[in-house]
């Protein structure tokens, strides 16, 4: 794994991380017809885990809303977007996102992720997630990275244990998914966890 320049805490807009199997990167307005094409094949299988979408989610004045309001959040160093690319062929297959940054007494972060139907259970976020591991507690230099998954998604619950995430608690109606309040599994991982 290795990191591609990074610059003040960030990465410069054209920079990517490197992980196994994979690059992450932020996202540009020429991701858009990937973008818009993998998550409509993909949106049976992402809505049950995920906040409601808009009515013109997958339009371009749509994501470029998203690209703005990314470029604000990462200016301001209050969440980092990254997408998931195949490191062979370059394929766009999901998305990981560091955000809610606090810093001061917590230093922590919350992660979340998606990944298209066609490329689930294939590694790629697993890889993500291990290569953003260094950026938290390096780059960034947080103490803290939280996660929370729906009780019955499964997949994602073995995925934060794999990685080395330690389950805190059960918070009742903590997001809301798909526009109702869900209760989530809340996971964590420290500094300190983090092997190598």
């Amino acid at each position: 794994m290795a990191f591609l320049k990074t610059l003040s805490g960030g990465l410069a807009d054209d920079m990517a991380l490197k992980g196994d199997g994979v690059v992450l990167r932020y996202p540009t307005m020429e991701d858009f017809e990937a973008w818009a094409r993998l998550r409509g094949e993909s949106r049976d299988f992402l809505v049950p885990w995920e906040p409601a979408w808009t009515r013109d989610e997958l339009t371009r004045t749509a994501y470029r809303r998203r690209l703005r309001r990314y470029a604000r959040d990462i200016r301001d160093n209050e969440a980092h977007p990254f997408f998931i690319f195949k490191e062979q062929g370059g394929a766009l297959v999901g998305g990981v996102t560091l955000s809610n940054i606090r810093r001061g007494v917590a230093r922590a972060c919350a992660l979340g992720y998606w990944v298209g139907a066609s490329h689930r259970r294939q590694g790629y976020v697993s890889s993500a997630v291990a290569t953003l591991l260094p950026f938290v507690f390096g780059t960034l230099q947080l103490h803290r990275l939280e996660a929370a998954c729906l009780p019955e998604n499964a997949a994602s619950e073995g995925l934060l244990r794999k990685l080395g995430f330690t389950q805190e608690g059960y918070a009742r109606e903590y997001l809301k998914i798909n526009g109702v309040w869900r209760d989530h599994l809340l996971f964590a991982m420290v500094k300190g966890d983090l092997k190598g």
